[in-house]
């Protein structure tokens, strides 16, 4: 199906009211992207490019600067967490779940949720096996957390043009790759319809810091002029805000602190709240429990 066909056009100002509990206005939810890099492919990503250009293996420089942040970066920001007692989600590749396991049982230990991110750190269109590379990823965490999976964000957001019916069909409640709301909506599939919950490009470390290179402040910049403007917004209907980081990026010792200056700034407001994807799942059908028979069927 083309995009158009999987969701029709709504204006956010034509919307009934949603409301959160306890009185809050808006939702934040933060997602940590734990990922494993194969030295033996070409790597996702790069900082340094090779002197005589090329993708070379291996790519020692490039592979340890994603490594340091498995090694170093996530325990840094984990201190960000645990003292604002805020919960994240977790989007990890399946492989990753046990060559980082130390990272999996912190998570696992606070109760953090668990997302599918694919089974390795690559584009979806270039999986041999789509269907197989969605069950394989979902069987790593169920094995590990004892509960299944109920979100999936791409690696990179890529999808095929399957990819939503897959995830449907492997048991998958909701995904995060359509980022073109800020609130959750509903996507046809060729069977029952699934949510997608709203995530971000624009407060995404990658974007930021990768493509667009900005210094590190730059993230709390971005992050807290988000917050005030989609707070803003929410003072009629609730609406959702994302904040995206990669331990490699954000964990890094010059930008760790511009993550921890937005967190702070957003917990310090009384209306609003923190939430992980299945709670704004849930909360979102509890508001629209009709909200997937209008999506419909293909």
């Amino acid at each position: 199906m083309l995009p158009t066909e999987r969701i029709s056009y709504s204006p956010i100002s034509q919307r009934p009211p949603l409301r959160l509990p306890g009185g809050a206005r808006m939702a934040v939810w933060i997602i940590v992207n734990i990922e494993e890099w194969n030295p033996r492919e070409t790597m996702p990503r790069t900082v340094l490019t090779p002197p005589a250009g090329g993708a070379p293996m291996p790519d020692i420089p490039n592979w340890a600067w994603h490594e340091y942040g498995n090694r170093v970066g996530f325990w840094r920001l984990l201190e960000v967490f645990d003292d604002n007692n805020i919960p994240a989600a977790l989007a990890i590749n399946g492989s990753a779940i046990q060559s980082y396991e130390p990272i999996s049982r912190a998570a696992l230990d606070r109760n953090w949720e668990f997302i599918g991110h694919g089974y390795s750190q690559k584009n979806m269109q270039k999986v041999e096996n789509e269907a197989e590379d969605i069950a394989k990823t979902t069987d790593a965490i169920l094995a590990y957390t004892g509960k299944r999976p109920r979100g999936w964000l791409g690696p990179g957001l890529t999808e095929t043009w399957n990819t939503p019916d897959l995830l449907v069909e492997n048991g998958y409640d909701y995904v995060c790759d359509w980022v073109l709301d800020d609130q959750p909506v509903v996507l046809k599939t060729r069977t029952t319809p699934i949510v997608n919950i709203p995530y971000t490009q624009e407060c995404n470390d990658v974007a930021m810091m990768l493509i667009q290179h900005h210094k590190a402040s730059e993230y709390a910049d971005r992050a807290i002029d988000q917050f005030e403007q989609i707070h803003h917004d929410s003072r009629d209907s609730a609406r959702i805000m994302a904040l995206v980081i990669h331990p490699y990026i954000m964990g890094a010792p010059h930008r760790a602190r511009h993550f921890r200056k937005a967190v702070e700034h957003i917990r310090a407001r009384e209306d609003v709240v923190f939430m992980t994807g299945e709670q704004i799942h849930d909360w979102y059908l509890r508001e629209r429990p009709d909200a997937r028979a209008e999506g419909g069927a293909a």
